[in-house]
């Protein structure tokens, strides 16, 4: 289980309508969402790993402590959710030492895992992976190898491995049908369609596969009293806001249905 903590106000989709100066006064949901997970987390005995943006860690330190108390993995989401993409190996290096800091400092404990925002590498950007090995990370959960408008390369790998710079790549799981890689790793597809036919895909990945399935979202998905940004485009606003009321107990039914723990716990002490 993994949870990329950030708040409606840093997706990707509305980069043009806020500016990072502006952040500190917009409303502030992310602690209050994230707060809910962990309680619903703990009511089910489960354990995930919080990929935490930097700012976030700089923002709400206490919520960070409470992640590590209760016994979660913590990473890195990046420091500001710009994308890896946009950014000069020197930027990025900035931009995720930076909230590595942070994150040990408010967690007290060391960060090995690293996912881009928007799973924001390609072959144009590989770089990123020895820059991640340099700093300390062992792992990356990055890419997602499906056909997508704002993401994905569909021919890199579809499980765990470990690239020659050292450090192993956790990609987001997919079906494979046709010559074909469909998502079902969560996020909108998991609100878009019905409970009982993301378990089926789930339970067939398990089946098919002898893989390990992760599973991703955000606290603003459980959140449908966020407030609605205006400017954005049909496509970004159906995506952000489809079925946000439904969400939080389709991830119930998910707890219910299966055992879940973090991304090192699984993927390593398990030796998958």
């Amino acid at each position: 289980m993994t949870v990329d903590v950030e708040d409606y106000f840093h997706v990707s989709a509305f980069e043009g309508q806020f500016k990072q100066q502006d952040w500190h006064n917009l409303p502030l949901r992310v602690e209050r969402n994230t707060y809910r997970l962990l309680e619903l987390f703990e009511q089910h005995n489960a354990k995930c790993t919080f990929f935490v943006l930097g700012w976030v860690a700089e923002t709400c330190p206490n919520l960070i402590q409470d992640i590590v108390k209760q016994g979660h993995e913590l990473a890195s989401h990046g420091y500001n959710h710009q994308r890896a993409l946009t950014m000069t190996p020197e930027q990025f290096r900035d931009d995720v030492l930076k909230s590595k800091d942070l994150l040990e400092t408010a967690g007290s404990t060391e960060i090995i895992g690293y996912r881009a925002p928007s799973f924001s590498v390609n072959e144009s950007n590989q770089w990123v992976y020895q820059i991640l090995r340099d700093i300390g990370f062992e792992y990356s959960s990055s890419t997602y190898p499906i056909h997508h408008d704002l993401y994905g390369v569909p021919s890199w790998p579809r499980f765990k491995y470990i690239r020659e710079e050292g450090i192993v790549e956790i990609p987001i799981p997919t079906l494979r049908k046709n010559d074909a890689n469909t998502g079902i790793g969560g996020g909108g597809y998991f609100r878009l369609y019905p409970y009982a036919f993301s378990k089926r895909r789930i339970d067939k990945f398990i089946a098919q596969e002898n893989q390990p399935y992760s599973f991703y979202f955000h606290p603003w998905e459980i959140d449908p009293e966020q407030p609605k940004v205006e400017g954005v485009s049909f496509k970004s606003r159906f995506r952000h806001y489809i079925n946000l009321s439904r969400m939080e107990n389709k991830i119930v039914r998910l707890l219910q249905d299966y055992q879940w723990s973090t991304m090192q716990d699984v993927y390593f002490n398990q030796g998958s």
